[in-house]
């Protein structure tokens, strides 16, 4: 049986493979037909030096191009959107209905989508001109390609070929090296057939999108830390994550992560009095919904000790055992969620329910709801933090207002923070003590609802303080500002009106861009 090719330097081509791999269905445990290539180091560097040549030949590409590329994506993907979806579901064992077909490819879409309208509009380079002095700045491309790195839960809108990663270097002006993820190899090989497509159609040059499949560990930490790499983008574990950016930064290159978050939901006492069925329903919604593998998965409710604390954590641990565990991605997700009860269990924690793998084939876990006290939460607030990805929940008991308040000092850095408050008013006191901590620690604050889910919207932020991300002052979803991450503050000082990037010049390229002009913002032409 042949191995499937990679892409590099415009063409699909064998790869310099060390070893070969089948991707594996959740469902069954059973191997796939296909196999793919863990590409040698050769194939990297290849690829790094196409993607140098591309970011070169891209400076001389009007920016609508790259904006007609990503529309032209966002189509294709959607032409081919119930094979990318059923081939999405046998690899992840995702619901092809409603999860993949009807909610995550029209989000992947929608993102290439608007990384396309800001680049048009152009807005995000944030053009800065300083009459007096002869300065102009803008953010532009980095001048290497970006490594995007996709995880293994969005196998479409996180995709390293057609995620917001991806469609965030792009729009910045750079081409992107995506390592795919081994747990969905074939639904990246459709991306990637459909984006080197996109190219070719609107005449990128061809190296604008090239992808691997898999690589050995070190050669990983070549490519984030290479000379000729712009930046990387990475999404998955943390211990891999660490690894990856404790080579970048010793190479002084960026890289931008999004790593664990348990994502701390706080349950106060006039809420639950006010509507503790309703908050019970969501919280077990949002823990199961997809065995628990979002990044936004509330890992840790906090309440305050009593009865409707009691008959609230009675009825979820019900809920818990009346609902079937769903699918775990592959094996390593199963296997990692074990140890981490493991590791919880023998920090001091309870086990209400579940707490072991299911027997009968495939990747599932049972739903598992674990219990602590505040005391035990402050006492070990390092390991009792440990993210159990999938369907796990810890459910933190404080043993009142004021113990409450202090496990919310001790909480790491989180992609969100949610609080639950009376509506009538009744827990504003405690709530503005709590929310005070959660704030600084957290990338997106809640009120009364449950954090699973992510909008793509301009005002959204997910990231977050170390351990949610490697940079707290940036966002993975978000356009225009996920685009920066990807780009360069350039700053022309004396250069000559027609040498400058047009969103410098004199002229408002279009006359929409919006500048900032000795320091007021315009769409006027600089007059002298």
């Amino acid at each position: 049986m042949s191995v499937e090719p990679v892409l590099i330097a415009g063409a699909w081509r064998a790869a310099h493979a060390t070893t070969k791999f089948r991707a594996v269905n959740p469902l069954n445990g059973e191997s796939g037909p296909d196999e793919y290539p863990v590409s040698a180091r050769a194939d990297v560097d290849a690829a790094l030096a196409a993607g140098a040549a591309a970011a070169d030949a891209l400076l001389d590409v009007p920016a609508v191009t790259r904006a007609e590329f990503l529309d032209a994506l966002a189509e294709r993907i959607e032409a081919r959107a119930d094979e990318i979806a059923s081939t999405a579901h046998e690899e992840t064992a995702l619901a092809y209905e409603p999860r993949l077909r009807n909610v995550e490819l029209p989000r992947t879409a929608g993102q290439l989508r608007q990384a396309a309208a800001a680049v048009r509009d152009g807005s995000w380079v944030m053009a800065t001109i300083d009459t007096k002095a002869g300065i102009r700045s803008r953010f532009g491309p980095l001048g290497g390609a970006v490594a995007v790195f996709g995880p293994n839960n969005f196998p479409l809108a996180f995709n390293g070929v057609s995620g917001g990663d991806f469609a965030a270097a792009i729009a910045a002006g750079n081409p992107v090296i995506a390592k795919a993820h081994t747990s969905h190899p074939a639904t990246s090989r459709l991306l990637a057939e459909e984006a080197f497509e996109a190219v070719r159609a609107v005449g990128l040059p061809d190296a604008t999108v090239q992808m691997l499949y898999r690589t050995a560990h070190a050669d990983g930490e070549y490519l984030v830390s290479h000379p000729l790499v712009g930046a990387t983008g990475y999404t998955g574990a943390r211990s891999t994550g660490l690894v990856l950016k404790a080579a970048a930064d010793w190479a002084g290159k960026p890289i931008y992560l999004e790593l664990s978050s348990i994502n701390p939901v706080f349950i106060l006492p006039g809420a639950l009095r006010e509507r503790a069925a309703d908050i019970a329903a969501e919280y077990v919604t949002s823990v199961l919904m997809g065995a628990g593998q979002f990044c936004t998965n509330p890992g840790v409710v906090v309440l305050v000790a009593g009865r409707a604390t009691d008959a609230f954590v009675a009825d979820v641990k019900q809920r818990f055992v009346d609902t079937a565990p769903g699918p775990l991605l592959n094996e390593g997700v199963a296997t990692k969620l074990a140890e981490s009860v493991a590791a919880l269990r023998a920090g001091g924690v309870e086990v209400l329910t579940g707490g072991r793998r299911v027997d009968g084939g495939g990747c599932r876990f049972e739903n598992t709801l674990l219990r602590a006290s505040g005391s035990a939460f402050l006492e070990n607030p390092e390991g009792l933090q440990r993210e159990a990805f999938g369907n796990a929940g810890l459910v933190v008991v404080a043993s009142d207002a004021e113990e409450a308040v202090a496990v919310s000092r001790v909480f790491e850095g989180n992609l969100t923070g949610s609080v639950y408050s009376h509506r009538g008013g009744d827990d504003d006191a405690l709530y503005a003590r709590i929310a005070r901590h959660v704030r600084r620690r957290v990338g997106r604050l809640i009120n009364d609802k449950m954090p699973t889910g992510v909008a793509v919207s301009a005002a959204m932020n997910h990231g977050g303080p170390f351990p949610a991300t490697g940079h707290p002052g940036f966002t993975a979803v978000g356009i225009p500002a996920s685009i920066r991450r990807f780009a360069m503050l350039e700053c022309y000082d004396g250069v000559r009106d027609a040498r400058l990037p047009p969103e410098l010049r004199d002229a408002n390229p279009g006359g929409k861009l919006w500048r900032s002009i000795d320091g007021e913002w315009s769409r006027a032409d600089v007059v002298r």
